[in-house]
């Protein structure tokens, strides 16, 4: 059975509904418990940390790391890194990725972009839903037949920004990282075949991407032409804390940094509980308790429980984790945790540095 790396963590009781973030964490009578935090790596948050509560292990990549993610489950989906703002589309009447030309993709590149307002470049991103063996994919699902797949688009998205950002502040993208074409088609039972390049290139690169079962994805990098190690295995991961492209009903693509992801791929499943008014926060979270756990409140097929609802990075008394909720979590493994955010900054205010509590229950 897992174990956990147990620390005491000693806090003051909350009676307001959030947190600023310039102050230190209230206490709580002594606990056993985990205190940690996710080095999203600063105001650029250029990087994907995935979290692993069972054993408080983290790995972490840069989120340009990767383009393109495999399923390696039973279905042939494709997904596009959302992380950097990535977008893909069907070229019309392209079926011979070689002969694609800049002047095809003219008028689709005005329209295979993220967060430009629109509300119809929803189509142009993978449903952010995050349930990827049913949900929709901008890439559609890989076809048996060669004939059936379409040549692609693709918005390599936006650079990690490299400038300065004044404390508080966030910038989630920086250059632009350019465009490709891209044909994907089955290369047997287990496999991806795929064709890619510039947009008016006829030299194209091809590789085969077998499907590792162990994992939820194999990932690539159109850029650096290779296979990369991004999740860890299926089981072994709970939480990714990430820039996210996300939906705003009626204005389109909007990203969002502090994001928290579950692994609903994997298994791994949330709620949010708040906390009553005119009670104390901290002893609530204290006193929750296995018994507490309602679980028709899983959400299994949404990523997004925890998403943003964490933090307020617009609070009137500055950036703030709502002290009125935490999150109850399932891992692929059958564990439960209660879970709740002490900061979304470090201590000289700098954001992309989230800390947070955790019990298992």
């Amino acid at each position: 059975m897992k174990k956990l790396l147990f620390l005491l963590i000693s806090t003051s009781l909350i009676f307001q509904s959030c947190l600023r973030d310039n102050e230190d964490p209230v206490a709580v009578s002594p606990l056993m418990g985990k205190l940690d935090s996710a080095e999203v790596g600063g105001a650029a948050e250029p990087n994907q940390v995935w979290y692993d509560l069972s054993s408080g292990q983290k790995t972490q990549n840069r989120r340009t790391d990767w383009d393109l993610a495999f399923y390696a489950g039973d279905q042939f989906k494709v997904i596009i890194n959302s992380s950097v703002m990535m977008a893909a589309g069907k070229i019309p009447n392209a079926t011979d990725i070689s002969q694609v030309k800049e002047s095809d993709v003219t008028e689709l590149k005005k329209k295979v972009q993220v967060a430009n307002f629109d509300p119809q470049n929803t189509t142009f991103i993978d449903d952010v839903k995050g349930h990827f063996p049913t949900g929709y994919t901008a890439i559609s699902e890989i076809a048996i037949n060669d004939s059936d797949n379409a040549v692609y688009l693709i918005n390599m998205g936006k650079n990690v920004y490299e400038g300065s950002v004044p404390i508080g502040s966030v910038v989630t993208g920086g250059t632009e990282r350019g465009w490709m074409k891209l044909q994907i088609t089955r290369a047997g039972n287990s496999a991806y075949k795929i064709k890619y390049g510039e947009i008016s290139s006829t030299e194209l690169k091809e590789y085969t991407v077998n499907k590792k079962p162990d994992y939820n994805f194999n990932y690539f990098s159109l850029i650096n032409n290779k296979e990369i190690m991004i999740q860890p295995l299926k089981e072994k991961w709970d939480l990714c804390f990430t820039v996210f492209t996300n939906v705003i009903e009626g204005a389109g693509t909007y990203i969002y940094a502090d994001f928290v992801t579950d692994n609903i791929v994997g298994g791994s499943a949330s709620y949010q509980v708040d906390i009553p008014a005119n009670v104390s926060a901290s002893e609530y979270y204290n006193n929750f308790k296995l018994a507490d756990i309602e679980t028709s409140k899983f959400n299994f097929t949404d990523q997004r429980t925890i998403g943003a609802n964490w933090r307020n990075p617009v609070g009137t008394n500055g950036l703030e984790t709502y002290g009125d909720r935490f999150y109850i979590i399932k891992d692929p493994e059958g564990f439960y945790f209660k879970l709740k955010f002490l900061r979304m900054t470090n201590e000289k205010g700098v954001r992309g540095h989230p800390q947070f509590e955790y019990q298992p229950l």
